[in-house]
């Protein structure tokens, strides 16, 4: 009697508005429980001083941890070695160059360079198939269908380094407009008493939102310090891995000042202003040079169609006047 009664009162439409109020109460429950357990910036930073050892300070690490898992992943590092021996060049100086190239990219692991020449054999034979399929499918066989092919596969085969040249320029971009900022926090914590490694540390902490490709860089230089390697060679390697011509000659500034004993804090200030200067004149040029780039899309998009709204009208009076038997 009761199960009867209950199934008249639970109409669709009032099971309806039961489902819908349900899922707008467990939204707004799980907000509310979310907001609360996210503590206030604050309170964060007092239990960070107060237990240093929760502190997530190695970027490096949690970048790989973030890069963790993937099937694609482990399966080409396993079948690199395989895919890459067509490429694999016979003397060391060629593995060195193309190792630095990638690492100049942040592409550091020991298998880096037979996953690159992996990706290009990949994309040789990926682009031939896949360029070849469309070509037949569309076109038939022929050699203009053959010719196609092999120009869509010697593009997939560069992919990889046009791939790896943006990256690295965009890393280095990265890290000439942060470098300036990184300075001058370095040397807010060189003036306060803290010395040069502390200070990497600090900027590695505090620029992992904003600059995250030189926080990651002195992380390494950190982890580098850690395991005991010589500050100067860690300088130097600092300057070398990047590519960047400013780090490099932070590097030698930083490796000159520990050597002699002399301020290391001056230093900084003196290298951060020039390159303060350095990017505020790129901007100025490049602010200089946007007048001469506008010329070219003025020309070709925008003066056609102001042409032809103002002087449109005119021509066809013109023609109507002089042509009244077009009429």
């Amino acid at each position: 009697m009761h199960t009867l009664m209950l199934a008249g009162l639970l109409t669709p439409t009032m099971m309806t508005q039961i489902a819908v109020f349900g899922a707008a109460a467990l939204a707004a429950w799980w907000l509310l429980d979310f907001m609360q357990g996210r503590k206030p910036t604050a309170e964060r930073r007092l239990d960070e001083f107060r237990d240093p050892s929760s502190r997530k300070t190695d970027v490096l690490t949690s970048r790989n941890k973030a890069g963790k898992g993937g099937a694609v992943k482990r399966a080409l590092a396993k079948a690199s070695p395989a895919l890459s021996a067509p490429l694999q060049p016979k003397n060391n100086d060629e593995i060195s160059k193309t190792r630095e190239k990638l690492n100049t990219a942040g592409f550091r692991g020991e298998n880096a360079p037979s996953m690159f020449w992996a990706l290009k054999i990949i994309g040789l034979v990926g682009g031939f198939v896949i360029g070849g399929g469309t070509m037949l499918a569309l076109r038939g066989a022929d050699i203009d269908s053959l010719t196609y092919s092999g120009v869509i596969a010697g593009l997939m085969f560069y992919a990889p380094e046009a791939a790896v040249f943006l990256i690295r320029k965009s890393r280095q971009d990265n890290i000439f407009y942060g470098l300036p900022d990184a300075l001058d926090l370095m040397v807010v914590c060189v003036e306060a008493g803290l010395g040069l490694d502390q200070a990497m540390r600090k900027v590695s902490e505090e620029m992992k939102k904003t600059y995250a490709v030189i926080a990651e860089e002195f992380g390494l230089c950190n982890l580098q310090l850690q395991m005991g390697r010589a500050r100067n060679e860690v300088l130097h390697d600092l300057g070398n891995r990047t590519g960047v011509d400013d780090l490099k000659a932070l590097s030698a500034i930083l490796i000159q000042a520990d050597k002699f004993g002399s301020s290391v804090a001056q230093a900084l200030r003196v290298q951060s202003d020039s390159m303060r200067t350095r990017r505020r004149q790129m901007a100025e040029e490049k602010a200089a040079k946007t007048a001469v780039k506008l010329i070219f899309p003025l020309v070709i998009f925008i003066f056609p169609a102001i042409f032809v709204v103002l002087v449109g009208p005119a021509a066809i009076t013109m023609i109507n006047e002089l042509f009244p038997s077009m009429n």
